[in-house]
């Protein structure tokens, strides 16, 4: 008997070591997250027209934002479609640098010309909460 409790516990201790106690980086995007951002980006794509007319309104005017901005807010409402499309498609393997990461080139180190990760939100919506309790 002693013996049978000696060997449950160095199995149990080795089961133990083998477990990876910190959270890789790239945990966080998996397949599951690919193929929701997929879905998102190819169904809520064209909210990147109107949310890029009224960005240029902010920074180059009225002018800029009837010509260019329409026509730039088309062009990147296609790269969400195309790049949805993609992930929707190819959600089960890490095709996209050999990683589940997103296709389209992040917004952090182009400020004016990256994508977040998922399409931008319309209306007055936010995650943040900014009104009291009373």
């Amino acid at each position: 008997m002693k013996n049978l409790f000696v060997i449950f516990l160095m199995i149990g201790l080795a089961g133990s070591l083998l477990g990876d106690i910190q959270d890789p980086p790239a945990n966080d995007y998996g397949p599951t997250r690919k193929l929701g951002r997929g879905f998102s980006n190819f169904f809520l794509a064209p909210a990147e027209v109107f949310v890029t007319v009224t960005t240029i309104n902010t920074y180059d005017g009225n002018s800029a934002a009837a010509g260019y901005g329409v026509w730039r807010g088309l062009g990147r409402s296609g790269a969400r479609h195309v790049a949805g499309l993609l992930e929707i498609l190819t959600f089960p393997f890490p095709a996209w640098r050999e990683s589940y990461y997103p296709m389209l080139p992040p917004d952090i180190p182009y400020i004016h010309a990256g994508y977040s990760e998922f399409p931008p939100e319309l209306g007055w919506e936010s995650k943040y909460p900014y009104v009291r309790d009373y």
